[in-house]
C-alpha cells in the first residue's frame, strides 16, 4: 500500500534590504503586512505563507533615519536558494548615495534580485535599482518628489509619476512610505487570495485598500497642497459639505469673491476649473465610501451627485461601474 505524505507548503522567503539612514516605515510597513498575513492564515488553521527577514551589508543592528535600529542578517554572497521576494527600502538622498558606495551593496544586490522570483523597491529605493541597472526598460513608481530626477538621471527607466505602485512583470515598485503597504497587500492578494489581503487590511485598520493605479495624491490633497489663500480653508469646507450645491456662485460666496474673480483665481491656483476639481473630489470620496460597503444610491447622495449622473461620471473616471467597484472592494 503506497504511503502518502502531506508536506506543508514552503513559506515564501521575503528579504528587505536596509542600510544606515533608511526610512523605517519603508521596511516596517511591508513586514507588518506579511506578518499579519501569517497571523490571518493561522486563524484559518493554515500554515504561514511568509518567512521574513531584513538584510544589510554587514548584518547586525542598522539605524534608521528616525533613530530606531533594526536587527538584520548579512547580505551574503550567495542569496538564499529559495528566495522569492527581494525589496529595497528607500531613504533620503544622502543615505542612498552612501549605501551605493558600499561595494558589497553594489555587488550583491543584483545577485539577490536576479535570484529572486519577484523583486522591487519601496519609495526612493527605486534609485538604487536604477543605478544598478535592474529596472532598465521597466515602468516603475517612486516617491513623487524624486520622479523627475529619476526620469532625468535614468532615461532607460519609464517613471510613472502618478501610480502609488507599479507591477511590471516580476518587478514591483511603490511610490513611497505608506504605499509600500498597498504594494505588499497586493502581493499578499496575489500569493494567498483577496480574502486574506482584505482581512490583513482590516486588522491594520487601513482606511481603504488602494489599487496601484490610484494617484499618489487624492484630488483633495492636491488641492490642499497647491491652494493659495483663501482656498485652503475653502477646500477643507468642501470635503465636509459634498452633499451641498458646490457650483461657482456658492463657492465664490463662500470665498468672499465675485464669481468672475473667484473662477479666475481658483483656476490659476488649482490649475483646474472649480467644476472639474469638485467632481474629482466627489468621485474620489465615493470610491472610499463604496469600499466601505455603502449602497450606491447612499454614496451618490453623500457626495452630492444624482444617481444617474454619478454612475456615468464614476465609470468615466475610473473605467469601472460603481456596482462592480463595490463588489470588488467592499
Amino acid at each position: 500500500m503506497p504511503i502518502s505524505c502531506d508536506f506543508p507548503p514552503m513559506p515564501i522567503e521575503v528579504a528587505i534590504l536596509v542600510y544606515p539612514g533608511f526610512e523605517l516605515l519603508d521596511a516596517s510597513g511591508p513586514v507588518s503586512v506579511f506578518s499579519t498575513a501569517n497571523f490571518v492564515l493561522g486563524q484559518l488553521n493554515e500554515d504561514p505563507a511568509y518567512a521574513i527577514s531584513l538584510v544589510s551589508a554587514k548584518g547586525g543592528l542598522v539605524r534608521s533615519s528616525s533613530g530606531v535600529s533594526v536587527d538584520t542578517r548579512r547580505l551574503s554572497k550567495a542569496p538564499p536558494k529559495d528566495l522569492h521576494t527581494f525589496l529595497v527600502a528607500g531613504a533620503e538622498g544622502g543615505p542612498l548615495r552612501e549605501a551605493l558606495k558600499d561595494p558589497m551593496v553594489r555587488d550583491r544586490t543584483p545577485r539577490w534580485a536576479g535570484q529572486s522570483k519577484r523583486y522591487g523597491s519601496i519609495c526612493a529605493g527605486t534609485f538604487m535599482l536604477a543605478e544598478l541597472r535592474l529596472i532598465d526598460g521597466r515602468r516603475v513608481a517612486s516617491h513623487w518628489s524624486g520622479c523627475r530626477s529619476l526620469a532625468a538621471g535614468y532615461p532607460k527607466v519609464e517613471v510613472d509619476e502618478n501610480a502609488i505602485y507599479v507591477e511590471d512583470g516580476h518587478i514591483w515598485t511603490s511610490a513611497g512610505v505608506t504605499t509600500g503597504i498597498d504594494m505588499t497587500l497586493a502581493m499578499v492578494a496575489a500569493d494567498t487570495g483577496t480574502a486574506v489581503a482584505n482581512d490583513v487590511a482590516k486588522r491594520l485598520v487601513l482606511y481603504v485598500r488602494r489599487p496601484g493605479n490610484q494617484s499618489q495624491f487624492s484630488p483633495l490633497m492636491r488641492a490642499q497642497r497647491t491652494a493659495e489663500h483663501p482656498f485652503g480653508d475653502l477646500m477643507d469646507w468642501v470635503q465636509l459639505n459634498l452633499e451641498q450645491t458646490l457650483d461657482v456662485p456658492a463657492l465664490a460666496e463662500r470665498a468672499g469673491l465675485s464669481e468672475r474673480s473667484f473662477f479666475r483665481k481658483f483656476a490659476k491656483a488649482m490649475d483646474e476649473t472649480p467644476a472639474r476639481l469638485i467632481e474629482s473630489i466627489r468621485l474620489d470620496t465615493a470610491r472610499v465610501l463604496l469600499s466601505q460597503g455603502l449602497p450606491i444610491k447612499v454614496t451618490a447622495s453623500r457626495v452630492g451627485l444624482p444617481s444617474s449622473r454619478f454612475a456615468k461620471a464614476f465609470e468615466r473616471r475610473f473605467g469601472i461601474s460603481p456596482r462592480l467597484y463595490r463588489e470588488m472592494h467592499a
